[in-house]
């Protein structure tokens, strides 16, 4: 098919821009699904005692978890449980059974993330996040979606980085930011939080609406994310649509613009994870454990009645990754090269790569958003 007739300026930066997601994309497509008796089928579960966080808690194998109901879709409902060890009385010096689960495949710049919950996991000594991260980290970054502890009431959004991206100037609903500074050196690597105002995007009061939706949009001109309590929910996600467009969402909750931190420059293909650890370097830590709890974490809680843990789990509708239109984002494990490649053993709506002309319209079209219409003219 014959290329348009472009200036001379034009066409060499739409063809050294074909491989790229569209920097401005509003507009998603569903490229792979996370749902029902096969939401499992492509996580790793990490089989080892948390060593990261040094959480009082052993992640355990899929074997374990499916055994013990730690890790289990529920066949009336369809939905995905991961819960912490709520029937077993641990013994001093031991950690609690648990889960940490992270997806196979990664996903670039242009992706948008989309998961229903309609239960988190809360509690004394709970630390429950949904995240993602680079396999190289901190190179590639971080960007928790979900993250809290104990019996504090409200989600905290945050980027980690290396030195150098910062949030700067958010367009964000929120007006809860406890730092600006994304670097895991800085502050001892708490990274650049939001906190949502809403008491219902965390703990009792999450369960207490049923729940609700998160939508994180990782884009080259910014990340942002967005809390939908179960009654907000908009139709394009409700009714489980295959095209999503972000300008109708509204304001997010958090943003973090590329003005202050280059998506391209910190963030790599990211893998999602859920998890939940016990006490730790957050729920653990005195200060802030003392906020909500009263007693030892370890002491009264991890190794305490089992039954303070009825409340730790998530109960997931859904997690559905969507791609920048005209774009694939997924990448496998078997991409040496790093680039999107097609899905691998979860559902994948839309598995083959564009063309080039698909690559090439969208990225056109881009560069006609971007110079407000001149690309009229020019054509």
């Amino acid at each position: 098919m014959p290329i348009p007739l472009l200036t001379s300026w034009l066409y060499p930066l739409a063809v050294a821009l074909a491989t790229l997601p569209c920097a401005s994309a509003t507009q998603y497509s569903l490229a792979q699904e996370y749902y029902g008796s096969s939401f499992f089928d492509a996580w790793t579960f990490y089989n080892n005692y948390d060593n990261l966080t040094n959480g009082d808690a052993i992640f355990v194998s899929a074997e374990t978890a499916f055994a013990d109901n730690l890790a289990f879709v529920d066949s009336t409902t369809s939905h995905a449980f991961i819960r912490v060890d709520n029937f077993t009385t641990v013994p001093y010096n031991d950690k609690r059974n648990t889960v940490r689960i992270t997806s196979n495949d990664s996903y670039a710049v242009g992706s948008l993330l989309v998961t229903d919950m309609y239960h988190v996991p809360y509690g004394c000594s709970v630390w429950p996040a949904w995240w993602s991260q680079a396999i190289q980290w901190p190179q590639g970054g971080e960007i928790d979606t979900f993250e809290g502890v104990n019996l504090q009431t409200n989600n905290q959004m945050s980027l980690h980085t290396e030195t150098g991206c910062t949030q700067v100037s958010p367009n964000e609903t929120s007006t809860l930011v406890t730092s600006t500074n994304c670097s895991y050196v800085a502050n001892g690597n708490q990274g650049c939080i939001v906190e949502d105002p809403s008491s219902a995007s965390f703990g009792a009061g999450f369960a207490n609406m049923s729940g609700g939706a998160f939508v994180t949009e990782f884009a080259t001109t910014g990340i942002s994310i967005w809390f939908f309590p179960r009654s907000q929910i908009p139709s394009a996600l409700s009714n489980n649509e295959s095209t999503i467009d972000t300008t109708t969402f509204g304001t997010p909750v958090g943003n973090w613009p590329a003005a202050g931190c280059n998506i391209q420059e910190f963030f790599q293909p990211q893998q999602l994870i859920f998890d939940i650890t016990l006490c730790g370097d957050f729920a653990g830590n005195a200060a802030i454990f003392n906020q909500t709890c009263t007693g030892v974490c370890y002491n009264d809680y991890v190794i305490g009645p089992p039954s303070g843990y009825d409340e730790a789990y998530f109960e997931i509708g859904y997690v559905r990754v969507f791609s920048a239109a005209g774009t694939t984002t997924v990448v496998s494990p078997s991409s040496a090269s790093g680039s999107a490649s097609a899905p691998g053993t979860t559902s994948s709506p839309s598995s083959s790569a564009p063309s080039f002309m698909e690559k090439y319209v969208s990225v056109v079209a881009c560069i006609f958003a971007a110079v407000g219409g001149l690309g009229v003219m020019l054509l």
